[in-house]
């Protein structure tokens, strides 16, 4: 089994370079959570609009059914009010 020696001698340069870099990752951690936790909230927004409109949907659908058949109950009403007219003449 081989052993590695790690020197004890680093240099103020070598460890203010490594206490940067850490510096700089803890940074870009930092905003790499805060962009996710944007992203979340705003995917939490998407889909409660999403939501919304899904219901808005399903309202403008049930209403539109409703509107067909109330047009095609007039519909049959007038034709049968047009032959009792042609009847009488």
């Amino acid at each position: 089994m081989s052993t590695s020696t790690i020197s004890p001698n680093i240099s103020a340069d070598e460890f203010q370079a490594l206490e940067q870099k850490v510096l700089r990752a803890v940074e870009i951690v930092k905003r790499e959570r805060e962009a996710r936790a944007a992203a979340e909230a705003e995917v939490a927004t998407l889909r409660e609009q999403l939501a919304e409109q899904q219901s808005l949907a399903a309202m403008t659908e049930t209403e539109l059914t409703t509107l067909t058949k109330e047009r095609e109950t007039v519909r049959h009403r007038v034709e049968k009010m047009l032959q009792q007219m042609d009847e009488l003449l």
